[in-house]
């Protein structure tokens, strides 16, 4: 596989989780828990605001594809919201994912992020992998959730996101080691 790896879920959601509760770093907390759970690219990820997230769902135009995706927001995002209830730019509803300087996070700021937190070979793109391989192990490593998953991303085919995943390779790793 080439790219970025993905992040274990539980991994990267404890660091989420960290970062909002001991308040060193909130909103990049956010950013995390928000990403693995709702599993947007980067660019779909960022402009979101607290209005959005309050919401049990809500509607986003996707920059790359142009098509309307319609999220639902679930209860590991609304739990990491409840430590923002007395945030003036929460209660206003205004941008999600700002950097301790007032302007929203750029993704060489979430890359940079990722490395200085998680240390490896991660990216923005690490936490939309992980949304990914999250869903299909939590759906036993079914090709019903990888046809899912393909909707999701919009990807050509499973086969598409089989690869994209890196579960392919995995399985082909799998032949020399039961050998």
């Amino acid at each position: 596989m080439t790219g970025a790896n993905h992040i274990d879920y539980d991994r990267a959601s404890n660091i989420g989780r960290r970062l909002i509760k001991t308040g060193e770093n909130k909103n990049f907390g956010l950013l995390v828990i928000s990403s693995i759970n709702l599993g947007l690219r980067i660019s779909d990820l960022l402009p979101l605001s607290f209005d959005q997230l309050k919401c049990d769902k809500f509607e986003i135009i996707e920059k790359k594809t142009g098509k309307k995706r319609q999220l639902k927001v679930n209860d590991h995002i609304r739990d990491a919201l409840t430590f923002y209830e007395d945030d003036l730019t929460y209660k206003m509803g205004g941008s999600a994912f700002t950097s301790q300087k007032g302007s929203t996070f750029s993704p060489q700021q979430v890359n940079r992020l990722l490395k200085k937190y998680l240390k490896g070979n991660f990216s923005s793109h690490s936490l939309r992998k992980s949304f990914g391989r999250r869903v299909w192990e939590n759906d036993n490593q079914s090709e019903r959730a990888l046809i899912y998953l393909s909707q999701i991303y919009n990807h050509a085919s499973a086969q598409v996101t089989r690869t994209y995943l890196g579960i392919q390779q995995e399985e082909l790793d799998d032949i020399y080691m039961r050998l």
